[in-house]
């Protein structure tokens, strides 16, 4: 047979100053450190899923749509300038790279002053099929951000900076 605990008699209701107590630790758990890195992993998680979805509803892979989208904004690249922007590898890379060239949505053009160095240009394909793709893709992305107000997305974008900035110097 288990033993009894004791019962022990609580006052109610408890005096203000235990309410007060309670309130200041809630806050300072909430303004943890570890509570942020939640709070922004578990945002970070939300966003991600409707911007995967987004990107298979365009009908290219994750990282063709990363590279293409690069290129659309950034102009032609050499690869590995590429593969750092979209954080793969260079053997992910030039297996993606090999890809969209086959499905010709890219060329690789040597450099005229570095004929080590290639390249990596969009077919004119290449830039109607991303457009197309990112100009939905966009959409999607600015109702994620519709629940913000304009000063709050400044507000967001700023203090997203300024952590990111912090943790750079640290690591």
């Amino acid at each position: 047979m288990a033993a009894r605990r004791p019962y022990v008699r609580v006052k109610y209701p408890p005096p203000n100053n235990l309410d007060i107590k309670i309130n200041t630790l809630i806050i300072l758990v909430m303004e943890s450190g570890a509570h942020i890195r939640l709070i922004l992993w578990k945002a970070a998680k939300a966003v991600e899923k409707v911007d995967r979805r987004s990107i298979a509803r365009t009908g290219l892979k994750l990282t063709d749509f990363q590279i293409m989208e690069v290129l659309l904004h950034k102009g032609p690249l050499p690869i590995n300038t590429i593969a750092g922007k979209v954080l793969l590898t260079s053997g992910s890379m030039t297996a993606a790279v090999n890809r969209l060239v086959r499905k010709g949505h890219v060329e690789r053009v040597q450099d005229p002053s570095d004929g080590r160095c290639f390249h990596v240009h969009l077919t004119a394909n290449g830039r109607r099929i991303i457009q197309r793709a990112y100009n939905g893709h966009s959409q999607n992305l600015e109702l994620i951000a519709g629940v913000l107000t304009a000063a709050e997305r400044q507000e967001l974008v700023r203090l997203l900076k300024k952590l990111g900035r912090g943790a750079e110097q640290m690591a």
